[in-house]
């Protein structure tokens, strides 16, 4: 690849300078224009020497990038990506893809039709880790998967909660966070058929939950728990544990356990438990760390991206994969109504 692919941020929030940073460490990519109606929008935009646009009608009229990143509040997904989908801008769209399934697929189908290339933000995807779970699993490292435990808490402090969209239906930690999890745990265990759920607003008292617990069906038979919290104080979240993001706080525990017939999976700290030929719950057992070379999944995902507008590599996670997912997290709102 010589030349390189110009990409417009839209949303220079948390989420969107983490991906301006990730454009500034590749040299696939160059960011092209800043689109935010904020004024620390326009001031980061002049930092990075790029023209800012106050919304993305301003974008698509002025300027054509090679693409977009679409980190801007849940629900404005769908009439953004449709807009970009109309110019033929390929677009990387934070996750969740829409706030409804009825929303992210309108979206996805219009993209089909138009030849126009989604990558949804599921980064994790993309951690050499997941990559090295994936496959440890998939070669029968664990035998077969029989229970999941997936566990997100964390306490998110007053002051996110400024941003009036996050207290608003298309927030919440089950959309914004638990989508994550969901996510891996369907790429590592198979299909989600079924779900249970019951979620709490009685911490914070916004219109979004605070806390959820889900008990989940894999179409493989498996079956899982998962407990997400945005008001815990605690250490097991993978914000937390898997070393992605030096803003968090590290420590050294696993927010996800997924166990076999024949062993055991510990992540994002991949200690695999096993038994000798022997297995039963007098035989010893031991667990061995598996390495791997860490690896940025912002970055590598940004790399990705820049492939993907070329045309080079299909999206890793597409628009329909994520509307997959998506259709898990509206399961379990439903389910928790």
């Amino acid at each position: 690849m010589t030349e390189t692919v110009s990409i417009a941020l839209a949303g220079a929030g948390l989420m969107g300078r983490r991906h301006a940073a990730a454009i500034a460490a590749v040299t696939e990519a160059r960011l092209a224009a800043v689109v935010d109606p904020d004024t620390a929008a326009r001031d980061f935009a002049g930092q990075r020497g790029v023209p800012w646009y106050p919304d993305l009608a301003g974008l698509l009229e002025n300027a054509r990038p090679d693409g977009i990143v679409l980190a801007t509040p849940n629900q404005l997904h769908e009439a953004q990506g449709l807009d970009c989908v109309a110019a033929g801008l390929p677009m990387l769209i934070e996750k969740p893809v829409a706030t409804t399934v009825a929303s992210a697929q309108r979206l996805v189908d219009a993209a089909d039709a138009a030849g126009v290339a989604i990558l949804v933000g599921h980064h994790r995807r993309h951690n050499p880790l997941i990559r090295k779970a994936k496959a440890l699993i998939d070669d029968g490292a664990i035998g077969r998967v029989v229970a999941v435990h997936g566990q997100c808490w964390l306490y998110k402090p007053d002051d996110y909660f400024d941003a009036q969209w996050r207290r608003e239906a298309g927030a919440g930690p089950v959309f914004i966070n638990l989508i994550h999890d969901i996510d891996l745990l369907r790429h590592l265990c198979g299909e989600i058929v079924s779900v249970l759920a019951r979620d709490s607003r009685a911490v914070r008292g916004n219109a979004v939950e605070d806390t959820a617990a889900v008990v989940l069906t894999f179409e493989n038979g498996a079956l899982g728990t998962v407990l997400v919290s945005d008001t815990v104080v605690g250490p097991w979240s993978w914000e937390m544990t898997a070393k992605e993001n030096p803003a968090y706080p590290q420590t050294d525990e696993a927010c996800y356990l997924i166990g076999g017939t024949h062993g055991s999976l510990e992540l994002p700290n991949l200690r695999l438990w096993h038994q000798g030929e022997e297995r039963g719950w007098w035989q010893p057992i031991t667990a061995d760390a598996i390495g791997v070379t860490a690896a940025d999944p912002i970055i590598q995902q940004m790399r990705h991206f820049c492939r993907v507008v070329r045309g080079i590599e299909e999206p890793l996670v597409s628009g329909r994969e994520a509307v997959r997912s998506l259709s898990v997290i509206e399961a379990i709102k439903a389910a928790a109504r």
